[in-house]
């Protein structure tokens, strides 16, 4: 069975790139168009370097706002409506990873009415047809959800998060500007940053992992490396070099799948709203600790490109230990916290466990792991 790889049909890339979402809108000839986005980028006035461009075609547009954190099935609905109400034929998605998926999903919707039912879109969805085109700007360096097949959306009533699949979610065009990321504070700097970290190490010793994809990791872990902090400390460059690793991340693990670190942070922000780039980033390196064993040689090639010397003439062992001290001392850097006291609850964690196991991460993770394996992972990263 042949290796496969999905990507969008157009992407644009750096400081300019928003400049051609005019000629996006006007190749394909699109006139009604809902604006996904968030009300921070309303009040902050960020939404306007992009619907500037949209007065300057004539091309009507409306907002919709009413996203979560952590999108729900209600703001699935809700947007889907928004698209039925204004007969819309594209979407242009502004903001993180939270609303580029609430825009995937109502636009999967939208053509594929069979999956009212948000619940039946978790895992992989036999849908027919097409989303409704989906023009995506991300305006954090984490998520990649611009260039993925996949979307996260929250069961309130389950307290779980769906992961779904769905090569005809993925955007037709992504544009990815830095610019429109230089507003982030400096803490979603640091975790989305992380997020993408997570994405490209993950994606690197999954089960699905092939030579294409290990190239587009391991390229995005080294920039992430270097670049990280300069983004963390507000510079332009870093900017610009994470908003490609974040991409060049997702260019992977959208065709190989991830791990448990992604099984074991989804449950923390569907039970407590924890962000996600926090929750994975805490939980990294425990789990990479737990996975070395089956990795062979793939650690030593990130502890290599995250700059750590002499890594040829370290024992696995060793090589192994500095990968995973790598990971742990930029996350320390650029302030997250090494722990889950605070977030999770002792009284949740068979609960959590349970649903970490179940979730469609899982089975990508390089070693398969028991419930009771995974109860001990949350609990090693309690102090008490």
């Amino acid at each position: 069975m042949g290796n496969r790889i999905i990507l969008n049909k157009l992407s644009y890339h750096g400081y300019g790139a928003l400049d051609h979402i005019k000629e996006v809108i006007t190749d394909e000839g699109f006139q009604n168009i809902v604006v996904f986005t968030d009300e921070y980028m309303i009040s902050s006035k960020n939404i306007e370097k992009v619907t500037s461009k949209l007065d300057e075609l004539a091309v009507d547009y409306q907002y919709f706002t009413d996203i979560q954190s952590n999108p729900t099935i209600k703001n699935v609905h809700d947007g889907l409506a928004a698209l039925e109400a204004f007969e819309a034929d594209a979407i242009i998605a502004v903001g993180g990873g939270s609303v580029i998926d609430c825009a995937k999903a109502a636009a999967i919707v939208h053509t594929n009415p069979d999956f009212e039912d948000v619940r039946s879109l978790e895992g992989v969805a036999d849908t027919k047809h097409q989303c409704t085109p989906i023009i995506a700007i991300p305006t954090t360096a984490g998520t990649a959800a611009e260039v993925t097949i996949n979307y996260v959306i929250t069961d309130e009533a389950s307290k779980k998060k769906m992961v779904c699949v769905d090569p005809n979610d993925l955007p037709i065009a992504a544009i990815v500007d830095p610019t429109m990321m230089e507003s982030m504070p400096k803490e979603l700097t640091a975790s989305t940053g992380l997020d993408a970290l997570t994405h490209a190490i993950e994606g690197y010793i999954t089960k699905g992992a092939w030579e294409l994809t290990d190239m587009f990791h391991l390229k995005s872990i080294e920039l992430i490396a270097k670049y990280l902090e300069d983004a963390v400390d507000g510079k332009a460059s870093g900017f610009e070099k994470m908003a490609l690793a974040q991409y060049v991340a997702g260019m992977g693990f959208s065709n190989v799948g991830l791990g448990i670190v992604h099984s074991m942070a989804h449950p923390l922000g569907a039970v407590y709203n924890t962000q996600h780039g926090v929750a994975n980033a805490i939980i990294l390196p425990t789990v990479m600790a737990y996975n070395a064993d089956v990795t062979g040689e793939k650690y030593r090639e990130i502890a290599r490109v995250m700059g750590v010397e002499n890594v040829d003439a370290m024992s696995q062992t060793e090589y192994r230990e500095a990968a995973i001290q790598a990971v742990k001392d930029l996350a320390k850097r650029v302030g997250i916290p090494e722990t889950l006291d605070g977030i999770v609850k002792e009284e949740d964690i068979d609960f959590l466990a349970q649903t970490a196991l179940d979730d469609a991460c899982t089975p990508g993770n390089p070693k398969d792991p028991t419930l009771e394996d995974i109860k001990e992972l949350y609990r090693s990263l309690l102090s008490n």
